[in-house]
């Protein structure tokens, strides 16, 4: 294991040549058929590199630039506590929920419960098989919530593929009663149009509302009709959860014609990807307020009347942000940092050529009151590491680190590694803490690296695509009194009031 005590030593210019002459006009042109964001239900495909990028990676570790091949780097104040790799499951590793001493990690082949009371050593404690990509999960007192986008027989999780063209297709929310960890229990499926790529809880006492994002519909599914410019609401009694069912399709981006609004993209809007719908959301119930990241927008809405959101306010950039991804709210509900999945998590666009402005998270401060508030954009932030162009890098899932007037947060860049940045000035955010491995492979691209990274009651856990499930330990005077902060239950999409 090496320990890098300054990453600024390592702001190597890796893909230059290749990615000013090629990669670079690739991914700025390419719509989301071409580059769906995020990794498909299937194995991805291995992708051969130039001979010119394999030897400037190799050239790059033997200088001690990166980290060798599978080599684990990190900064003086991160330790690496624990790697649970995969057992049953081979698909693809997910996001993460936690409740109590227990995570949840999804995985395109079904979920994973982790009793991770001690931290260096998690225990599997329950592999659920429910095939269905992304396997985006979250959970809520007894239940727990399984997001399929992708095209299945039926809802069962003895499922197979088939194309979204037929009718009998089926995509949507999956719901497991939880009240025995070892013995998680299918309870209830509903179908929502465009399948469920994400979804975020919206909590209350007797109902758990479930607002549903999915995108890039097409005329040829019916089940999946264009313009699909909104979101599914699905209202899920505690008691009844089988009794679940869809209360509201909200239209976020009102427009005329076929094509809806929001972003029109290429070739209006050249490298942005089309609105068609929304990657992520993120609420805050504590403030009435969530943000979603749209694909070619971001928005600001109420969700007061949390069946019937409100729009405040909607920005674009069409100059630096080609997927609009996730969002996530400092504590004071002040501001909101959105990510930018360039190259939809399969690409390298951690190099010089890429630039530090794209595929980056974008800082926006909240200015004025009310329905009158507006998204102001304030800066950009991207890891200062460069990564080789075999390595998959980009903005990706991260959470706060709860510390009274500090905006703190973990994030996930895939083979970037794990992040640890201060964004207390909107201007001027900056690093403070850094995990990573070497790359998988220094001859193709392949995917894996860390898919989200979240904070939970000390620690940092880490669900990595191909490695694992990591825990790590920060140890700094600015995050070491978020320590103290203890919570029941994080779905990171539904941001808690960390100090109420």
């Amino acid at each position: 294991m090496i320990l890098l005590n300054d990453p600024r030593t390592r702001r190597r210019r890796l893909g230059v040549a290749a990615a000013a002459a090629g990669l670079l006009a690739t991914l700025l042109t390419a719509g989301p058929a071409a580059a769906t964001p995020d990794p498909g239900d299937s194995p991805a495909a291995q992708e051969q590199v130039s001979k010119s990028d394999a030897a400037e990676a190799k050239a790059a570790i033997a200088s001690g630039e990166i980290p060798g091949k599978d080599e684990i780097v990190h900064s003086d104040n991160i330790e690496h506590l624990a790697n649970v790799p995969k057992e049953a499951f081979t698909g693809l590793n997910s996001d993460l929920a936690f409740q109590g001493k227990y995570a949840f990690a999804g995985n395109y082949d079904g979920f994973r419960i982790f009793d991770i009371s001690n931290p260096k050593a998690p225990k599997t404690v329950a592999q659920v098989l429910c095939p269905g990509s992304q396997n985006d999960v979250s959970v809520s007192g007894n239940l727990l919530f399984l997001s399929t986008d992708s095209s299945r027989s039926d809802n069962s999780c003895n499922s197979t593929s088939q194309p979204a063209t037929e009718k009998s297709s089926w995509e949507g929310m999956k719901i497991f009663d939880i009240s025995d960890k070892a013995n998680p229990k299918y309870v209830a499926a509903v179908e929502t149009a465009c399948g469920s790529h994400t979804h975020s809880l919206v909590p209350e006492r007797k109902d758990v509302y479930i607002y549903v994002s999915s995108y890039s519909p097409s005329a040829t599914f019916p089940d999946c009709q264009p313009p699909h410019d909104g979101i599914s609401v699905i209202k899920v009694p505690r008691n009844a959860p089988e009794e679940a069912a869809v209360v509201n399709f909200p239209v976020l981006f009102p427009g005329e014609g076929p094509d809806g609004g929001g972003n029109p993209g290429a070739p209006t809007n050249p490298g942005v990807s089309k609105t068609t719908g929304c990657h992520d959301i993120t609420v805050l119930p504590s403030k009435d307020l969530a943000a979603g990241a749209c694909m070619g927008d971001g928005i600001l809405f109420s969700i007061k009347d949390p069946e019937h959101p409100k729009v405040i306010d909607q920005v674009e950039d069409n100059v630096n942000f080609a997927f609009w991804h996730s969002a996530t709210f400092n504590q004071k509900a002040n501001k909101v940092v959105f990510t930018d999945e360039l190259g939809g998590g399969g690409a390298a666009t951690c190099n010089a050529a890429i630039g530090p402005n794209r595929g980056a998270d974008g800082i926006y401060d909240i200015v004025g009151k009310g329905d009158n508030r507006k998204l102001v954009f304030k800066s950009y932030y991207k890891i200062p590491r460069h990564q080789a162009d075999t390595e998959n890098c980009v903005a990706h899932n991260g959470s706060l680190i709860p510390v009274k007037g500090k905006d703190l947060m973990v994030q996930a860049w895939y083979q970037g590694g794990v992040s640890v940045w201060d964004f207390t000035d909107s201007a001027n955010p900056k690093e403070i803490a850094y995990f990573e491995r070497g790359p998988l492979s220094t001859d193709t691209l392949q995917i894996g690296g860390s898919w989200s990274a979240y904070y939970y009651n000390g620690y940092i856990y880490s669900n990595d695509i191909a490695k694992g499930f990591d825990v790590l330990k920060l140890s700094d005077r600015r995050t070491d009194p978020a320590k103290w902060v203890h919570l029941r239950e994080l779905n990171v999409q539904t941001q808690p009031d960390y100090f109420d």
